[in-house]
């Protein structure tokens, strides 16, 4: 019969080993999330999936506050973050690196998630938006790609920090893929 595993059995990374392991070729960036449990959930999937770092833009809260850390379980310490009041100066910034940037939206010209196919030669930066506006317009309209994720109920939306888990695990899952075919 299974058991669960022991937390000492996951042989996870200890925060100093994770900062110095390599990342995965993606950031995170929440604009005008007003969640700070959803700021804190996305720190932990950005550690799970082993993102680069998160930017904060605009009205999202930032560590140190107690709901972040509450739902955080030390993820503020391990993921590098940055603020930025100025998302769509950001946008710009990383496009000149060469990195692709993806808001996750739905919006006309939406590619679905299913059908997006990352470049294992290049660095994605994918956009969050406001719990209630979603992603900025002119951000949407800066981004090299719209992705949407294929929703079947009644509603129009996932959560922020449900989204991001579900493309973070997307991207890494085709990443992988790609680098071992």
């Amino acid at each position: 019969m299974p058991r669960k595993v022991s937390l000492d059995e996951l042989n996870r990374l200890s925060v100093e080993d994770f900062k110095t392991a390599d990342k995965y070729p993606y950031i995170l960036i929440l604009d005008n999330v007003r969640s700070l449990n959803n700021v804190g959930s996305v720190f932990r999937t950005a550690d799970a999936f082993r993102a680069e770092k998160i930017y904060l833009c605009g009205i999202t809260g930032t560590p140190p506050h107690r709901d972040i850390t509450k739902t955080a379980l030390g993820a503020t310490e391990s993921v590098d973050w940055e603020y930025r009041a100025d998302v769509v100066g950001l946008i710009e910034e990383l496009k000149l690196a060469g990195w692709i940037v993806a808001a996750v939206e739905q919006a006309e010209g939406s590619l679905g998630l299913q059908d997006f196919q990352p470049d294992s030669n290049k660095k994605t930066a994918f956009v969050f938006g406001n719990e209630v506006a979603g992603v900025n317009n002119t951000v949407v309209e800066k981004a090299d790609l719209i992705l949407e994720i294929p929703q079947y109920g009644t509603k129009h939306s996932l959560n922020i920090a449900v989204s991001a888990g579900i493309v973070c695990w997307d991207f890494l899952t085709k990443l992988n893929k790609n680098l071992t075919e």
